[in-house]
């Protein structure tokens, strides 16, 4: 199929991006990778107006490390430029993990992290990653800038915070404390297909090698990153054993409430989410161990 009549404008710079953004509105979206747009608009379940390539924008793109506190990935970097930069991963794991699981090689050669997230499809990987991270989405428009939580960034299934006039141009992710260990795990019908059910783990032990925090956040399950990180509450203060993870895992089941779908039924997905969480908060322990 073909894609209705739009026009294009290739955009010059952020801010002559931003004011065409604030002149069209919802009329005009942005192209970056564009390997969740150009499909929607051959199907004619997107019909934008106006087309704004944002791809000459070059510093939007990049891994920024200069503040200890966070790394900071500019919205136009693509995957495949993080898969291939070893620092980050090691800082960053649960991308190691993850970036793997998305799609194939050629749209990881095109995907970029801003488009995924600002697509907010509640399947992907990245939206669950940002959450159980607790990234934070800079975001701007001609007038001005404003920043928030991941969690708060995704409002439903497809839909984000975002208004008409302004772009995703920055997430920061706070550096893993020290002691940390991650975990991205999935399941899903064919190597590259959108999960079925995802998890994100991220835990941190103290001193005496006892969970000080657990977060969790589940893709597939809802219509958003789901975040359950209160059930994590047996780990916090204990050792991780078998019976607090298994608790959690029960914890984990009875916070989703998924859909189901053509490929999976609701029960299926309840306790694949189960499983993957004894699994992932199992293989983060041992990973933060060894690295301890």
């Amino acid at each position: 199929m073909k894609p209705a009549p739009f026009n294009y404008i290739a955009a010059s710079s952020l801010a002559h991006a931003l004011s065409l953004k604030a002149e069209h509105g919802d009329e005009a979206r942005f192209l970056a990778g564009g390997q969740s747009l150009i499909p929607a608009m051959n199907f004619r379940l997107a019909r934008p107006a106006v087309l704004i390539d944002i791809n000459g924008v070059g510093h939007l793109a990049g891994v920024d490390r200069s503040n200890r506190a966070e790394i900071r990935i500019g919205a136009l970097t693509r995957y495949r430029d993080l898969e291939r930069d070893g620092d980050f991963l090691k800082a960053c794991s649960l991308f190691a993990d993850a970036l793997p699981h998305i799609a194939h090689p050629q749209i990881r050669n095109r995907g970029t992290i801003g488009g995924n997230l600002s697509h907010a499809d509640p399947a992907s990987e990245l939206p669950a990653i940002a959450v159980a991270m607790e990234a934070t989405m800079r975001i701007k428009s001609a007038t001005g800038e404003r920043q928030m939580a991941a969690s708060e960034f995704f409002v439903g299934v497809l839909s984000t915070d975002l208004q008409a006039h302004e772009m995703l141009v920055e997430i920061a992710f706070p550096t893993p404390k020290p002691r940390t260990g991650a975990c991205f795990m999935e399941v899903a019908r064919r190597r590259g297909d959108f999960a079925l059910v995802g998890i994100a783990v991220v835990m941190t032990l103290d001193d005496a090698r006892r969970c000080s925090t657990v977060r969790l956040a589940l893709c597939g399950v809802g219509e958003t990153a789901v975040d359950v990180s209160k059930v994590a509450f047996p780990l916090i203060g204990q050792s991780c054993t078998t019976e607090t993870i298994e608790a959690v895992a029960a914890g984990v089941r009875d916070a989703i409430a998924p859909s189901g779908n053509v490929h999976a039924s609701a029960d299926y997905q309840r306790h694949i989410a189960g499983v993957l969480a004894v699994r992932a908060i199992s293989a983060a322990h041992q990973r933060v161990r060894h690295a301890a």
